[in-house]
């Protein structure tokens, strides 16, 4: 899902992966791999994401819409024991 949200946010603000590696201060590999499911960030990656694009973590990682509302578990098909 961080993936996801984050080719979004950065192809809205006309971002590169290159100059999104230099702001979060990694490799543009390690963009390429987020972006690609390859591999996850840590959260260290994340906080510094929701900073500059301003959003919340919980939207990067796909646990809330953009304005704020949480998404329901049903969405995942999570059942707790």
């Amino acid at each position: 899902m961080y993936g996801k949200k984050i080719k979004e946010l950065r192809k809205e603000q006309n971002i590169t992966q290159k100059a999104l590696a230099k702001v979060l201060d990694c490799n543009q590999s390690m963009i390429s791999q987020w972006e690609n499911g390859i591999c996850e960030p840590t959260e260290n990656y994340i906080r510094k994401t929701a900073i500059f694009f301003d959003v919340t973590s919980d939207y990067l990682l796909g646990l809330e819409e953009l304005d704020g509302r949480k998404i329901e578990s049903k969405t995942y098909n999570i059942t707790f024991k």
